[in-house]
């Protein structure tokens, strides 16, 4: 097979290299798998596509190297979206001869290892576990060292079932599914998991910043080399200056260029130590002797960077600080006078603009009181069933906000009373990061005034005046389930939450939601189900608060998901993954959540000795040995319905299923928790599987709570 090109003046671009006296026939096979082939026996294969990887990895091929003839399968990263070319980023067998796959960049700096196969996995990939280990799971992982050659393969049980492995751009290894019901590849796993982690991620010149979208950023000075690109999230070529610096030779050094300290970063590993700079002063002196010295640090030992700044990372948002320090970066003289020139400019609009406002406030003022006298007159005017407050009203209502119940994913939550014929308590809730207008907000408040059910709080009213935005509900004198559940004794006035009781709330919510998914006018997905929002009444029943917020602040899921940080723990793979919504992620948080009530405890805890527990995977474990009893909360000494405790797990784990597909309906699951339908045994889901194990469980998710 040969690419030709006819305007070139060596037109084969590319050729297979096969030489064959006779026929030969090209066969893709539904491997995806291309091979060329003797016409005459098309076992006999002349060359093959799974030799020659690109970025992608399919099932059956396999990645390694052949010991006698040296030859190495990799996967390369394309070098941008749009070019296919190899580029800098690539997979490989470890060449040192252990059995352990590198992420490296250029070909030569590794910054990512899968750890040494054990024979049941890779110490460093928990989720690519052999097939003898769990011979249920859909995929086949396994490694062979032989005496030609030693490769990692894996296959897929189910033909239907798509997926590939592949090198981004990005610099990750993932492994991804294609969802023909979404029409998309799903991310099943993806490694290093910190993007910032990959190595020179964002070129030259340039910052990575972990917790910001996009992760890179050009240092002070500096704009992207390939704006489209970047935009297109490709950001291996880097910054350039803005400003040229001075020209000069290492003889004869200008010392006109300027230094901007950049604190918190990782710095760059491949610095050059100054043994004769005994000071600060003395380090940046060195730098500015030599012309093609970029940067400097000082920390009590001199080090000086020469040529484009690679592999730096802010850390000043992640509060890691470890490895990290001040850089000072060479910026042209001209720089830091342009900024001097900005400032006098900033400074003379600000007092152009103060005498201007000064002239207006007068004609403003007599407009300003009339308009609060009208809008003080039609406070509390009724939309629908709903009142509209004054921000005046509010401050009165909460004793200007004195009394905090709690907070939450949307904002904080304050008790207050209303001064009807009899004091009505009340929860009212600042709404924070509000994208929305008046217009809209009010019609999205109107609507979700109309929803109304046993186990859905009540919206009394609201608050939208200027850049505020607040929500009045109804109080609820227990509280927030969360209190009951893991407080550290017995809720006051009452004692430990019964069976019954605890039962009868996971009904209660079960309900709410399966009303506000299946029985409104539209599906509303509520994103955030969590103990702290479920609230109960006086007779402890449920009341589902926040649904309909999503929607209300007007969050795209990446927003959505910078929030929800805190509580990742109850999210679905499907959000971590960033792929679109249904309501089955409420139904995978809902899963969880269930699982505490049946605990009484947090699903995810630091054991003394520094392990942690997760209890989801413990409770599946115990309900295929038929030892449901043993996974319900201990202050309860027994006290429990078996019959309703089975249901309650067998109910948690079907919804926590790994595919949404196979989790069912928040309607099934009010049938099942009545007794209406038969629960079958649920498989247990991969995820419980892999985080089942301690050492894992930090590895997906950080900031674990303590006992």
């Amino acid at each position: 097979m040969v690419l030709l090109d006819d305007r070139a003046k060596s037109p084969v671009l590319w050729s297979t290299g096969v030489a064959s006296g006779g026929s030969t026939v090209g066969l893709l096979l539904d491997t995806g798998n291309l091979v060329l082939a003797d016409a005459s026996n098309t076992s006999a294969v002349l060359w093959q596509s799974f030799d020659h990887f690109g970025d992608t990895w399919l099932p059956g091929g396999k990645l390694g190297r052949n010991k006698r003839t040296g030859e190495v399968t990799r996967l390369f990263a394309w070098k941008g979206y749009d070019d296919p070319a190899p580029g800098v980023f690539a997979l490989e067998l470890d060449p040192n001869g252990t059995s352990q796959y590198l992420l490296n960049w250029n070909g030569s700096m590794e910054y990512w290892t899968s750890g040494n196969w054990t024979g049941d996995g890779f110490t460093g990939v928990p989720e690519l576990t052999a097939y003898s280990k769990y011979p249920n799971s859909k995929y086949k992982f396994g490694y062979v060292d032989g005496v030609d050659e030693s490769y990692f393969f894996y296959d897929v049980k189910d033909e239907a079932v798509v997926t590939r492995f592949l090198v981004d751009v990005t610099g990750q290894i993932k492994f991804l599914t294609w969802v023909e019901s979404a029409g998309q590849w799903i991310l099943f796993w993806s490694q290093p998991k910190a993007q910032c982690d990959v190595y020179a991620l964002c070129g030259a010149f340039a910052a990575c910043v972990e917790n910001e979208l996009p992760s890179c950023r050009c240092l002070r000075g500096f704009r992207e080399r390939r704006p489209l690109a970047w935009l297109q999230g490709d950001h291996a070529e880097g910054c350039v200056r803005d400003t040229a610096l001075q020209q000069c030779t290492m003889r004869e050094a200008k010392n006109d260029d300027g230094f901007y300290a950049m604190p918190d970063v990782r710095l760059p590993s491949d610095a050059r130590g100054v043994v004769s700079a005994a000071s600060a002063r003395d380090c940046e002196l060195a730098c500015i002797g030599e012309c093609s010295c970029t940067a400097y640090s000082y920390n009590g030992s001199c080090w000086l960077w020469h040529g484009g700044l690679i592999n730096l990372q802010d850390t000043s948002s992640t509060g890691t600080g470890g490895g990290s320090g001040t850089i000072l970066i060479r910026l042209a003289a001209s720089e830091f006078t342009s900024q001097g020139r900005t400032k006098t400019l900033i400074i003379a609009l600000v007092i152009v603009a103060a005498a201007v406002a000064a002239v207006t406030v007068a004609i403003l003022v007599s407009v300003f009181v009339l308009r609060r006298r009208r809008v003080k007159a039609q406070r509390r005017v009724v939309e629908g069933s709903l009142m509209a407050f004054t921000y005046r009203d509010m401050q009165s209502v909460t004793n200007n906000f004195s009394d905090k119940l709690g907070g939450g994913s949307f904002g904080s939550v304050f008790k207050g009373s209303l001064p009807d014929a009899a004091v009505t308590l009340v929860a009212v809730k600042k709404l924070e990061g509000v994208r929305q207008g008046e217009k809209q907000f009010r019609a999205e408040v109107s609507t979700i005034g109309t929803i109304q059910h046993v186990n859905l709080i009540r919206l009394l009213g609201f608050c939208s005046e200027g850049t505020r935005r607040l929500l009045v509900y109804e109080h609820m004198p227990n509280g927030s389930l969360d209190r009951h559940l893991f407080g550290s004794g017995p809720s006051p006035g009452h004692g430990v939450l019964s069976w019954e009781t605890r039962y009868q709330i996971a009904l209660g919510i079960a309900r709410g939601l399966d009303y506000l998914h299946d029985k409104c006018r539209d599906c509303i997905i509520h994103c955030d189900i969590k103990p702290e929002n479920i609230l109960l009444d006086d007779a402890f029943a449920v009341k589902v608060a926040d649904f309909g917020l999503a929607k209300l602040m007007g969050r795209d899921i990446s927003r959505v998901l910078t929030t929800m940080r805190g509580t990742v723990g109850y999210l679905a793979p499907e959000w971590i993954t960033g792929t679109a919504i249904t309501a089955k992620a409420d139904v995978f948080s809902y899963g969880m959540l269930l699982f505490e009530i049946v605990s009484g405890r947090r699903n995810v805890e630091q054991r003394p000795d520094g392990t942690v527990d997760f209890f989801p995977s413990t409770a599946a474990s115990r309900l295929l040995d038929g030892d449901v009893k043993s996974t319900v909360d201990r202050r309860l000494d027994g006290d429990a319905d078996s019959g309703e405790v089975e249901r309650a797990c067998k109910v948690a784990c079907w919804c926590v299923q790994d595919e949404e597909g196979a989790r069912p309906s928040m309607g099934t699951v009010v049938q099942a928790l009545e007794g209406l339908v038969e629960v079958s045994m649920p498989p247990v889901p991969r995820m419980l599987k892999v985080l089942g194990d301690p050492a894992n469980y930090v590895k997906f998710f950080s900031g674990l709570p303590s006992t």
